[in-house]
């Protein structure tokens, strides 16, 4: 059964705990198969053991579930490397539905020990988001290059849709017309339709792509080249590649913020050299403006709902940090769990 740690309290920065929105921001740690939970109105971090070991974590449109996708944490390896190391020979056609102890979990965001379901995910589950209206799952399967489409009231994959290879990070448009999958192995981007739930177009972008972020108008999406140290930016009417952005060594998440004016792009280094920093792309000039120096192995990235911080999980430090978008401070760091991959946002009104 899951179990929660004792409270634990941020560790900087205390008299900016009223700046802080009202909310609470979720890490998914890989390290030990479990997710905290930072509460920023007090600074309290608890942590709950769970089922998987858990890559990625997405809020429910709602906010009343939360989901988590990863393989069983009885097994080892978790999801590994990104870009392929150790990915499993197949040729393409591997079985989803085997029985690899991977699942998505759906849980109960305000008691995140609650399993409310256990669904299937896929064989290799790395990211996962949902439609507008939260009845599905979309989950990239970077052993077997497709995405799986989960319908959570039916509790059954209803689609497996071929991407390229190692399909990793994956963002729906803002008019959950489409989404856009970062395919680590074959340096594109594919394209989906969620209506006909098939693959539209691939974009070839760059070095090892890892994820995807779409500015809120849906105009652009950037697309982190991990292998590149740089950032594409994809024009969405013409879905080409307009512009290529320097940042800092293997960047790996990104996220839109401050109104859409800025994007932030966490840049993890390497396992023996890891980074610390976050590059801030101005989005209308598409240049770097300044730099922000987070913790060891900066990977991880959400905003909050009204775009005023920016929440980085540092893989090697074991903590999350929260960016102010107005002045580019770090105001809070957080210790988390070991090993703190995806991040999510949940608003509280």
């Amino acid at each position: 059964m899951p179990h929660w740690t004792a409270p634990q309290f941020k560790t900087l920065c205390q008299p900016h705990a009223a700046s802080l929105p009202n909310g609470v921001v979720y890490s998914a740690n890989e390290g030990d198969g479990s997710i905290s939970e930072i509460t920023l109105s007090t600074g309290d971090v608890r942590t709950a053991q769970i089922v998987v070991l858990p890559h990625n974590v997405q809020i429910s449109p709602d906010g009343k579930t939360l989901l988590a996708v990863g393989t069983s944490a009885a097994k080892t390896g978790g999801h590994g490397a990104h870009g392929g190391e150790g990915k499993a020979a197949n040729d393409g056609n591997a079985d989803s539905h085997s029985g690899s102890g991977a699942s998505l979990l759906i849980l109960n965001a305000s008691n995140v020990e609650q399993v409310l379901q256990t669904l299937p995910s896929g064989s290799h589950p790395a990211h996962v988001v949902t439609s507008p209206d939260g009845s599905r799952a979309y989950i990239t399967n970077s052993d077997s290059d497709r995405v799986s489409v989960v319908d959570i009231n039916q509790k059954k994959i209803i689609a497996e849709i071929p991407t390229g290879s190692f399909p990793h990070g994956l963002r729906l448009s803002p008019d959950g017309q489409e989404i856009y999958v970062a395919n680590v192995t074959d340096n594109t981007v594919s394209i989906i339709d969620t209506q006909s739930l098939k693959e539209a177009e691939r974009v070839s972008v760059g070095k090892a792509p890892v994820q995807v972020a779409f500015t809120p108008d849906g105009k652009h999406v950037y697309v982190s080249l991990r292998d590149e140290d740089s950032v594409a930016i994809i024009d969405t009417s013409t879905r080409k590649v307009v512009k290529n952005v320097s940042v800092g060594r293997n960047p790996i998440q990104l996220y839109a913020a401050a109104g859409g004016s800025k994007m932030y792009v966490a840049n993890q280094g390497s396992d023996s050299n890891p980074d610390d920093t976050v590059s801030v792309i101005d989005t209308k000039s598409q240049s770097v403006i300044n730099t922000v120096v987070t913790g060891k192995g900066a990977h991880g990235v959400v905003a909050s709902t009204d775009g005023g911080f920016i929440f980085i999980t540092n893989t090697k430090d074991n903590t999350v940090s929260a960016i102010d978008t107005s002045t580019q401070d770090v105001v809070a760091t957080y210790p988390v769990g070991p090993n703190p991959n995806g991040i999510t946002y949940r608003s509280i009104r």
